[in-house]
C-alpha cells in the first residue's frame, strides 16, 4: 500500500502532466469507488472544470478543481495513468477522465479498494475523511507533547499507535517499522510507558526517514509503482522491513518478523530490546 512517500512521489508526477487541464467528460466503470457522491453528482461537478492544482495530505491525494476538491485513496493498489484519447481502456481502468486537450487521466486499480470523495474545497479539513486525521509528523503540532496526550491512557503496542491515522497521519506499515528500529524501540511496546524523550526520538526519526523516502521516491515493492516507469528506490535504503533472516546491520542479531496487531512486523530484538 503507498504510504505518504509513494502518495507524495504520485503528486509529484501527476502535478506537472495534469495541472490547468479541463475535464470534457468522465467515464465511470466501477461506482463503487465514489463514496461520498453519485454517479451524476460527481460528474456534474467535475466536468467542465479546470484541475487548478495538486496537493497532498496523510496518503490523500487532492485535486483541487475551485469550490470543490477531489480526494483520492489510492488503498492497495490504485495507480493513475495519463494516456493519449486512443490508447485501448485497460480492465483495471475503472473511472476516466477526458481533458478538452485530447490527453486522459484513467484511475486503475486491480483490487478495486482505492476510494475518491468530493468535498467543498472550504470545508476540506472540517468532513471526512480528512476530518478525523491527525497531523502529520512534519507539522509543528506534532511534537513529543501532543503524542504524550494522545498516547497516555492508550495501553495499545506503540505500532499500532503509529499506524492509528487519527493519531499521526501517513505513516504506515513499512515506515512504522523503519522508523521503531531506528529508535531503538521495541513495537510491542505499551504506548503510555514511552518517556517524552523516546517520542521525541519517533518523531525526529518519522521526519528523517519520511523525508528520504520522499527524495528517492518511496519505496517499490511487489506491485506497487507510481507511474508508467516511474519506480522509487527507498526500497535499498530499508533496514528492517522485509529482512526477516538477514543481519542486523547495527549489531548482527538475526532480524526476526513476527506480528503485532495483525502486521506483519520486523525487528531487531536486541537493538529494540524494551519489550511489553
Amino acid at each position: 500500500m503507498p504510504e505518504l512517500p509513494e502518495v507524495e512521489t504520485v503528486k509529484n508526477a501527476l502535478r506537472p502532466l495534469v495541472k490547468s487541464k479541463t475535464i470534457r467528460d468522465i467515464d465511470i466503470f466501477y461506482a463503487p469507488i465514489l463514496r461520498n457522491k453519485t454517479e451524476k453528482a460527481f460528474k456534474k461537478i467535475l466536468e467542465n472544470k479546470t484541475i487548478k492544482d495538486i496537493t497532498r495530505y496523510g496518503k490523500y491525494l487532492l485535486f483541487n478543481i475551485g469550490e470543490y476538491t477531489l480526494i483520492s485513496h489510492l488503498r492497495m493498489e490504485g495507480k493513475y495513468y495519463l494516456k493519449p484519447l486512443n490508447v485501448k481502456k485497460d480492465k483495471h481502468d475503472h473511472i476516466i477522465f477526458y481533458f478538452s486537450d485530447g490527453d486522459t487521466l484513467r484511475y486503475n486499480d486491480v483490487r478495486k479498494f482505492g476510494t475518491m470523495d468530493l468535498i467543498k474545497t472550504k470545508e476540506l479539513f472540517l468532513k471526512d475523511p480528512l476530518k478525523k486525521l491527525g497531523p502529520e509528523p512534519f507539522e509543528d503540532r506534532c511534537t513529543n507533547y501532543y503524542l504524550k496526550q494522545k498516547l497516555e491512557n492508550k495501553k495499545i503496542a506503540i505500532k499500532s499507535a503509529l499506524l492509528d491515522q487519527t493519531i499521526i497521519c501517513g505513516l504506515g506499515n513499512i515506515y512504522v517499522n523503519e522508523v521503531l528500529f531506528k529508535s531503538h524501540i521495541h513495537p510491542t511496546t505499551p504506548s503510555n510507558e514511552l518517556s517524552l524523550e523516546e517520542l521525541d526520538i519517533i518523531i525526529q526519526h518519522a521526519r528523517e526517514t519520511l523525508k528520504k523516502a520522499i527524495k528517492l521516491g518511496g519505496t517499490t515493492i511487489r506491485t506497487y509503482h507510481t507511474t508508467d516507469g516511474v519506480d522509487g528506490k527507498f526500497q535499498n535504503e530499508l533496514l528492517v522491513h522485509g529482512k526477516e533472516g538477514d543481519s542486523c546491520l547495527v549489531c548482527e542479531s538475526i532480524i526476526i518478523k513476527t506480528k503485532v496487531g495483525g502486521r506483519g512486523t520486523y525487528l531487531c530484538p536486541t537493538c529494540q530490546n524494551k519489550k511489553a
